[in-house]
């Protein structure tokens, strides 16, 4: 019944932006901290962005500070991650994370291509 489904992922050229965004059913969303996370080819999931369940709070990796940016609609059950000055190196499949203490529920994935 918990479902995440994301959307948004594609193909980018280097400097470019792309929004993902990830629907969320089947808990109690607004007492989730949301994340994003992105695994590339050959290495380790990495923790990219985190919001607070009210959407208080903002926690990003060093890598994407200042080029991405988390927000959340409590409303609509969304959480949505802003692409922007992508590089390269960004390019990983993103999955979208719903964590608290009782319950982690994770996206299926999505592919986000930055390349010329």
């Amino acid at each position: 019944q918990v479902q995440l489904v994301e959307s948004g992922g594609g193909l980018v050229q280097p400097g470019g932006s792309l929004r993902l965004s990830c629907a969320a059913s089947g808990f109690t969303f607004s007492r989730y901290v949301m994340r994003w996370y992105r695994q590339a080819p050959g290495k380790e999931r990495e923790l990219v962005a985190a919001i607070t369940g009210a959407g208080g709070l903002t926690n990003y990796a060093d890598s994407v500070k200042g080029r991405f940016i988390i927000f959340r609609d409590n409303t609509k059950n969304t959480v949505n991650l802003q692409m922007n000055s992508l590089k390269p190196e960004d390019t990983a499949v993103y999955y979208c994370n719903a964590w608290r203490n009782g319950g982690i529920y994770w996206g299926q994935g999505t592919q986000v291509t930055v390349s010329s």
